[in-house]
């Protein structure tokens, strides 16, 4: 329309991804190539390869050939010179593949044409709309050599989370010259009663009384009673507080309130918004089950994480 016919470049970003990137140097990058397209690369190795759309370019950054996770002898036929993006020769050796970020910038006429007119029944960049460009188009592969971690799976989440805990992590909020901004909620702060916390993150608005929380971050609102042990859990927090005679009243009938009841032992855990999880519970997964759905029961195993579910509610004496 008429309000935005003068947009000569379009950028599209992915929301499951934890990165800091500055976008113009990315945009400067796109027009000083004369791209059509150009999309946002990160160096990866062996180990991850397989999770990620891959790209195959040629001595002018140009790609050549785009495949989505590829495997086996398909995986190995996408290794490429990364020293072309800038890498030094050790850094090419430990990471012979480019993946995508699923983070482009289009002109806008071409993202127009490969919408509208040649492929309009696409659903999909970085398996269909990207690949099929490829052909025809200049698509132009930019280098991200920072730190960036998708967390659209339950594992890399978990990880990608609990990774912030970390004395020096590979990621970090608190930086002074490009924060990170949040909804303002205004909690008060959180309220410590003889607590053992290591390597954690405790948001705003907690109740913590004579717990052990180790390698875990605490979401706002939440509440962990005597006894507890968390470690290498995230707990979302709750979105809204229960009274201390609505939590009265809650015990006195048998029923669970939202937090964590006494004495009740987790780890390797996900604790969604919301959940209840009684007194005496155990969330260990001793087994090492990889995969389990007991959704009746308030929780998932996803890739050996147990994950309790929003307002999910755990009973008391509960061994998961």
């Amino acid at each position: 329309d008429a309000k935005h016919k003068n947009i000569e470049h379009v950028v599209i970003l992915s929301g499951d991804h934890l990165y800091r990137m500055n976008y113009m140097e990315f945009v400067k990058k796109h027009i000083d190539t004369n791209a059509d397209v150009t999309v946002s690369c990160v160096p990866m190795d062996d180990s991850r390869a397989s999770d990620y759309g891959l790209m195959k370019i040629d001595g002018t950054g140009r790609i050549i050939h785009f495949a989505e996770k590829p495997k086996g002898p398909s995986l190995e036929a996408m290794q490429v010179d990364t020293t072309l993006l800038g890498l030094s020769h050790s850094d090419a050796m430990k990471y012979p593949y480019i993946a995508s970020m699923g983070v482009y910038v289009f002109r806008t006429d071409v993202l127009l044409q490969l919408l509208k007119s040649k492929y309009p029944t696409c659903n999909d960049f970085g398996s269909e709309i990207i690949p099929s460009a490829v052909r025809e188009y200049n698509v132009q592969a930019y280098l991200f050599n920072d730190y960036w971690e998708d967390i659209g799976t339950i594992k890399f989440f978990f990880d990608a989370n609990l990774a912030l805990t970390e004395e020096r992590p590979k990621f970090e909020f608190y930086d002074p010259k490009t924060p990170f901004f949040t909804s303002a909620r205004f909690l008060p702060p959180t309220k410590v009663d003889k607590c053992r916390i290591v390597d954690s993150i405790i948001s705003h608005g907690c109740f913590l009384r004579e717990c052990s929380i180790q390698h875990s971050i605490v979401g706002i609102r939440s509440r962990l009673e005597t006894g507890v042990e968390l470690q290498d859990t995230m707990m979302m927090g709750a979105d809204y507080y229960l009274t201390e005679s609505e939590i009265s009243s809650l015990l006195a009938e048998g029923k669970v309130p939202i937090g964590v009841g006494q004495n009740t032992k987790i780890r390797t855990c996900i604790i969604d918004k919301n959940a209840k999880i009684g007194k005496n519970v155990v969330i260990a997964n001793k087994d090492g089950v990889e995969e389990a759905d007991r959704p009746s029961e308030g929780f998932y195993i996803r890739s050996g994480v147990t994950v309790v579910l929003k307002n999910a509610t755990i009973k008391d004496g509960l061994i998961i």
